[in-house]
């Protein structure tokens, strides 16, 4: 599945889990089309949400508010939120608000899978 958000590069199954890879630029302008391929993707309770952020150049608070929402979705019907491929400046973001202690983040999305 496609989505024409520039955001929103890919959603696709593996296994029991779901993966939504994202791209360009995670902000307020492109948040709404993240929210809801995100929010779409925890509507079958995969045992994972993988969100590949490999090709994200830039992610700010709006991105980090939809995470943390669906964290909390993922959490509440027992699943498993996994983040992965995050580049050093999007890595930061996470660093600086302490939330790389929060999500489970993989260098990869392989790892994300089997951790």
């Amino acid at each position: 599945m496609t989505d024409a958000s520039a955001a929103v590069k890919d959603v696709r199954r593996h296994g029991d889990a779901t993966v939504v890879t994202l791209a360009g630029e995670v902000d307020l302008h492109h948040t709404p089309d993240v929210h809801r391929a995100l929010v779409s993707a925890c509507q079958d309770k995969p045992r994972t949400l993988v969100v590949n952020l490999e090709s994200v150049t830039y992610l700010d608070s709006s991105g980090i508010g939809t995470l943390v929402e669906v964290f909390r979705r993922v959490n509440g019907y027992g699943g498993k939120l996994a983040l992965c491929g995050l580049n050093d400046r999007v890595y930061s973001v996470f660093e600086i608000t302490k939330l790389d202690k929060f999500f489970k983040i993989f260098a990869n999305e392989a790892e994300a899978l089997s951790g």
